[in-house]
Formats: structure tokens, sequence, C-alpha cells
């Protein structure tokens, strides 16, 4: 049997999942990750609605995205994207889902660039 990379992330996801959990006062903020792009969205799991999605194919940033180089660099537009649309909404404060990627590189900007707008977490 071959392991492979994403059981190993979902096996993660699931663990992660049964510790944290989106209340309308203090979302779920989730990440994911593709091989170009990246999406992050603020769920409340009482009702199971998204309040808030950004990525990097959003229209708000496409002409941003076009002046930066490297995916570092646009995942931290979304990252405050996401906070400035979260903020709009009077939502201030979340509980950060990393979705089974490690801390580090693109998932890290992302929050990097939400903390930099003021989300709390």
């Amino acid at each position: 049997m071959i392991k492979r990379n994403n059981d190993s992330r979902l096996r993660s996801k699931t663990k992660i999942r049964k510790k944290i959990s989106g209340t309308p006062e203090c979302p779920r903020l989730t990440v994911y990750r593709s091989l170009d792009n990246i999406y992050a969205q603020l769920v409340d799991d009482s009702t199971g609605s998204t309040l808030v999605a950004a990525s990097s194919l959003s229209k708000e940033v496409v002409e941003d995205l076009k002046a930066v180089k490297g995916k570092i660099s646009k995942c931290k537009l979304v990252g405050k994207l996401v906070a400035q649309k979260a903020i709009e909404k009077k939502i201030s404060s979340v509980v950060f889902d990393r979705n089974g990627y490690r801390y580090h590189g693109r998932v890290q900007a992302l929050a990097d660039g939400a903390r930099e707008r003021g989300l709390k977490f």
C-alpha cells in the first residue's frame, strides 16, 4: 500500500475538527490550498453556513494579485481580504482551522495577513 500525503492531511484534519468549531460570535476561519490558489472562509458550524469567503480568484483582489509575485504574497493579500470582509460583518475574533496543512508558508502568510487587518485568533 502506498502512503499518500493527502491521506496524512485528512487524518490530521479529522483530529483538528474534533477539537474546534465555529460559533456565530467566533466563527471558524478555514483554509484550503490548491496548487495555484488559496481559499479562506469563515464558517458558523452551529448552522453550517459560510459567513464570509475569499480566495485568490476573488474579483476584489485580481488587480492587486497581478502586481505581486509569488504565492506567499498572494496568500497574504487573501488573508487581508477575508479579514476586511469579516470586520465589515462585525466579526473580530475567529478560530483558525489550518485544515490539516502545516502552519507554514502559504497558510501562515494568510493567517498573518488576516491578523494585520485586525482579526484576533
